[in-house]
């Protein structure tokens, strides 16, 4: 059954260390499975995460791992604005209902801002929103006092600091009192005296005592009566109450955009963590090499003891979901149901912040897919060593469902990469991406595309359908098929006056032309020269491909046109190296009653020879 796209139906959970969030998790899970709707979990990170309670941070951890058990898929953004957030989301991912808990929280001043859930209603009006009532009340107001005990803890050295930046702010002002500097001059410096109380200080409290401090001291010194906090001007107390207004602004938004710059560093370290660990990863040449990169990079995200697990073989599966033993947490390392291991996590107390195990699924996701791209290389070279025999031919043939499977595999891995991290990913780094994923999907599709052909013309169960064709307008039409690399050679095609009628299978003979031009294009330097001559020789039309490439050692000339062979992957008619581009080659001539060689050409490079038998009717221009 295909469902349709345009009706699908996606469903969004919002996801809080709430005690009740199960609840509401499990609400949204039966209303996906009553509308046959896919369900997303998202958790909207705020800047202060640092600064929650443990026990908050651990009943998240169990929230998200009840939705994933749930089917859901958890996705993690960055911001304070919750509702906005949410509702950014939600129109990005075409949501159309929204399952969110509401607490006992009410609005308690006019100037607050409305509870989360009638902010969702007004900002996503066009997407249904079901509130599941929240049992546990005062969880808000708890977790906000126990958030401000923390933040209000008073530090001797943001103490000393305070001090020693408003005692210079005064002595400032009196130099300036002396130089004649209006009252203005002094109450910036004061500001900007709390700017730089705000940015260094730790706490937040610091800032807010520095601007009533300022306050205070210009007070006491600068305003006549000095030396009291009396004034005889009935406008001063309008400028104290604006000079501590412009304070407290500028240390809360100082102290914001601290906050925000210091979440972006650690949300950029741990990106060039996981980009690090896939360029280590893709130089690395034994498993044992991998796990220990794996492992290395999982400490330096974490600052945590790690252990790696080896796995033995496919049916150890003891690892294959997450467990907890006391204070360490298991992840499991596998991938197309093949277990290479584990890793073991010591928590230490501390359980693994949302953005943190996002960051380790995809480490671990790029080892697994290290160890299976070793595994096959490793099975392939096992294969040749047997390549003299009938046996390698069917082992090979085995063999090609992991060849398939090692460029799937990237485009999955690439894929998910982009998914989850495209925001944090630079412009070339996508470009990269993007490039490999479309190189494996159109090495994919030659390969099918050869192995399909070759196997019904070595079997006789294609039926050729010929018919007289223009040789010239066949290469033309070949040409505009080629690799997308053809730019970086000199491609030209010559041939005679005449039109060369050949009885063929003009798609057939297009693919051998196409396979002889991309060989060259991929085993020759670029800039180098690539000829494609047409000619008549008798009664039979030649049709040449030379370039001034490395060339072909002699002893490995009279195997080119073997199936699977590949020759040192010196000669490479497809970019893995399964040798079967030239075999094709080969079969496809000789179904047609033609013939195609191989010879120097000299100086240096290859000259690949078709001849195919010419129509009976040859028509002069």
């Amino acid at each position: 059954m295909v469902r349709n796209t345009e009706t699908a139906e996606h469903i969004l959970v919002c996801l809080s260390p709430s005690p009740s969030n199960p609840k509401v998790v499990e609400a949204a899970a039966g209303i996906a499975d009553a509308f046959n709707a896919s369900l997303t979990a998202l958790y909207v990170k705020p800047t202060n995460y640092d600064s929650l309670p443990e026990e908050d941070k651990a009943r998240l951890q169990n929230n998200i791992r009840f939705a994933e058990q749930k089917g859901a898929s958890i996705t993690t953004i960055t911001g304070d604005d919750v509702p906005a957030q949410i509702a950014e989301y939600a129109h990005i991912s075409e949501t159309t209902k929204i399952v969110a808990g509401r607490s006992g929280m009410q609005k308690r001043h006019f100037w607050s801002r409305p509870p989360l859930t009638e902010q969702l209603i007004l900002n996503v009006p066009d997407v249904d929103v079901y509130i599941i009532p929240d049992s546990v009340a005062d969880l808000k107001q708890q977790k906000e006092k126990l958030y401000t005990g923390h933040q209000i803890r008073p530090a001797l050295k943001d103490l000393i600091i305070t001090v020693l930046i408003l005692a210079a702010c005064t002595g400032i002002g009196l130099l300036f009192t002396q130089f004649g500097f209006s009252e203005s001059n002094i109450i910036t410096v004061f500001i900007l005296g709390v700017l730089v109380i705000s940015v260094i200080t730790v706490s937040p409290l610091f800032g807010a005592l520095g601007s009533l401090a300022s306050v205070l001291l210009f007070n006491w010194f600068f305003i006549d009566p000095k030396f009291s906090f009396h004034t005889y001007e009935a406008e001063y107390p309008v400028t104290f109450a604006i000079m501590l207004i412009s304070s407290l602004i500028t240390g809360t938004l100082a102290n914001r955009i601290k906050r925000n710059a210091r979440q972006s560093a650690r949300e950029a370290f741990r990106t060039k963590i996981l980009l690090d660990t896939s360029q280590l990863l893709q130089k690395a040449g034994t498993s044992d090499e991998i796990l220990r990169i794996t492992a290395d990079q999982i400490i330096m995200l974490l600052e945590r003891e790690v252990t790696i697990i080896p796995g033995s073989d496919k049916d150890s599966g003891e690892f294959r979901a997450e467990q907890n033993d006391a204070d360490i947490q298991y992840y499991s390392i596998s991938l197309n149901d093949y277990s290479y291991g584990a890793i073991a996590v010591k928590l230490n107390g501390r359980p693994l912040e949302p953005f943190e195990n996002n960051i380790l699924m995809s480490m671990l996701a790029e080892c697994a897919l290290a160890l299976e791209n070793l595994r096959n290389a490793e099975e392939k070279e096992q294969a040749a060593l047997m390549a003299r025999n009938e046996q390698l031919r069917s082992n090979l043939l085995r063999s090609i469902s992991h060849d398939i499977r090692t460029p799937l595999t990237s485009i999955s891995g690439n894929a998910s990469n982009l998914l989850s991290h495209y925001r944090q990913l630079d412009d070339e780094t996508r470009e990269q991406i993007f490039s490999d994923i479309y190189d494996d999907s159109e090495w994919l599709i030659d390969l099918v595309e050869n192995l399909l052909s070759i196997s019904r013309i070595e079997n006789g169960q294609m039926d050729l359908h010929l018919s007289s064709e223009v040789l010239g307008d066949v290469i033309e039409e070949a040409l505009k098929h080629t690799d997308r690399n053809a730019s970086r050679h000199n491609i030209s095609v010559r041939g005679t006056d005449d039109i060369l009628l050949v009885n063929m299978e003009a798609k057939l003979i297009m693919q051998v032309l196409i396979n002889l031009v991309n060989n060259a294009i991929k085993n020759t330097q670029d800039g180098s020269d690539i000829i494609i001559e047409s000619r008549q020789d008798g009664n039979e039309a030649i049709v040449t491909v030379r370039d001034n490439g490395p060339g072909i050692p002699d002893d490995i000339k009279p195997h080119v046109f073997e199936m699977f062979y590949t020759g040192q992957n010196k000669v490479a008619d497809g970019r893995r190296g399964l040798g079967l581009g030239l075999a094709l080659c080969r079969s496809i001539v000789e179904a047609h009653h033609g013939s195609i060689t191989l010879t120097d050409n000299k100086p240096s490079g290859c000259c690949f020879t078709v001849s195919l038998p010419l129509s009976e009717v040859k028509v002069d221009e």
